[in-house]
């Protein structure tokens, strides 16, 4: 048996997280095309890789299928209500960060703060019958925020494409989206409520706590942890 890490399989994330893992002298690789998703891991003996959508990770590591694994905070967030009893954070790896918020019109001059919005919400539902909505792939995590700030007379809309277009498009009045610099906000015209920050997020190293782990990938699982400290 070999200790399991799941990396995203694509993309930025993986570049930077394979760059990570060679500044403390293991090597990461993908075998073969990029259609492919094995890869190899040299510069430590036990462990291989296992290269997922960073979406699918978070659960991976839930199951115990992978013993550790890199991914969004954001992703974990939302999708492991419980995600302290099923996974642990090891590291924040200090790339991919992004800000999970929430996003106005810019032209709504009265919508500042998630207290102009849950007036606005009343205020629409009441000139249009149904409720204002905000465009979101972060469902949970909106909930939650939203019913703790006390802001009602909303309902959330799925969205698995350009979030940021939905206002545009009139498939939402409002989005809650990760940004990184807002420059893709605000050329949509959209603008961050001054209180309307969710999550902080960025890619970090998660190890499972429900994974079951023989004599020999318990070895191997604090020789990585002293080489990853």
């Amino acid at each position: 048996m070999s200790l399991k890490l799941g990396v995203p399989s694509k993309g930025r994330l993986m570049d930077k997280t394979f760059a990570w893992f060679e500044k403390r002298g293991i090597t990461l690789s993908r075998s073969g095309s990029d259609r492919e998703y094995a890869g190899k891991v040299e510069g430590i003996n036990g462990v291989s890789l296992i290269l997922l959508s960073a979406g699918e990770i978070p659960r991976e590591l839930a199951a115990g299928r992978i013993h550790m694994g890199v991914t969004g905070t954001d992703l974990v967030h939302e999708k492991l209500p419980r995600w302290e009893q099923q996974i642990e954070e090891v590291s924040e790896l200090g790339f991919g960060k992004a800000d999970l918020i929430i996003a106005a019109p810019a032209c709504w001059v009265d919508v500042e703060t998630l207290d102009d919005l849950d007036a606005a919400a009343a205020a629409f539902r009441k000139a249009h019958g149904h409720r204002l909505r905000i465009a979101t792939k972060y469902h949970r995590l909106v909930r939650e925020f939203l019913t703790d700030a006390g802001v009602a007379d909303y309902a959330l809309v799925d969205s698995q494409g350009a979030t940021e277009g939905t206002v545009m498009n009139e498939t939402a009045e409002a989005i809650a989206d990760i940004t990184s610099t807002g420059e893709t906000l605000r050329a949509n015209h959209l603008k961050i409520l001054s209180d309307g920050l969710i999550l902080q997020s960025q890619a970090t190293l998660w190890r499972s706590r429900v994974a079951s782990y023989d004599t020999g990938e318990k070895e191997v699982l604090s020789e990585l942890l002293d080489r990853l400290s």
